[in-house]
């Protein structure tokens, strides 16, 4: 189990994705004697739940390795009972210190989420229609203030997200308000390889160094 805070975990990611961003990754822990060590057991420093978008490699733009990240992943970043329980894991049995919550721009599942709600919308496959169900509400709140661009309904859902984990699990929002647990809410810029954070709740400064 890890002993780091929250702001240390999350100073972690923010070095390692500077490290992406810059073409200087570390690579840490991706050697054979990392591999050997890791197959008694995990303890990762904090859980990522993204969206499944082949281009949100997470220990990648991250600049992790094995056992660093605890991750969680769905098309949209969407919020089930499967990862409610996963996340859940992570912070009572493996005690990760910090949860990010991924979205990012040009995202196909907020895409179809949009286009659900136009007049004319198109036939989708029953699971995925289900998948984007909880992605919808996000784009008829971006209309009544006015706006309908991907960018918007995506940090909209990114929130709603977060309001979801929250209200969907009594043990992550008490290890939040008991100051164990920080969420940081962040969007990845697909072009420049940068997480830019949206939103964060506990103990945690997402600007402190």
């Amino acid at each position: 189990m890890t002993t780091i805070t929250p702001q240390q975990a999350w100073t972690q990611m923010r070095r390692g994705n500077e490290n992406f961003i810059a073409g200087t990754p570390e690579h840490p822990h991706q050697d054979v004697d990392t591999r050997a060590s890791l197959a008694g057991g995990q303890a990762p420093d904090a859980a990522l739940f993204g969206c499944a978008d082949s281009r949100l490699a997470a220990e990648i733009i991250f600049d992790k390795g094995l056992g660093d990240l605890f991750v969680v992943r769905n098309a949209g970043q969407v919020v089930s009972d499967s990862v409610i329980g996963s996340l859940e894991y992570a912070v009572a049995v493996l005690g990760v210190p910090l949860i990010v919550v991924l979205g990012h721009d040009a995202c196909g599942a907020v895409k179809a989420a949009i286009d659900a709600e136009t007049k004319n919308p198109p036939n989708l496959p029953p699971h995925i229609a289900s998948l984007i169900a909880p992605i919808r509400p996000s784009v008829r709140r971006a209309r009544v203030i006015g706006q309908n661009d991907p960018e918007t309904i995506g940090r909209l859902h990114l929130r709603e997200t977060i309001a979801e984990l929250l209200a969907g699990s009594e043990l992550i929002s008490d290890a939040v308000a008991a100051g164990t647990l920080g969420i940081v809410g962040a969007n990845y810029r697909l072009s420049e390889g940068r997480v830019v954070p949206d939103a964060a709740l506990g103990v945690i400064d997402v600007d402190a160094d």
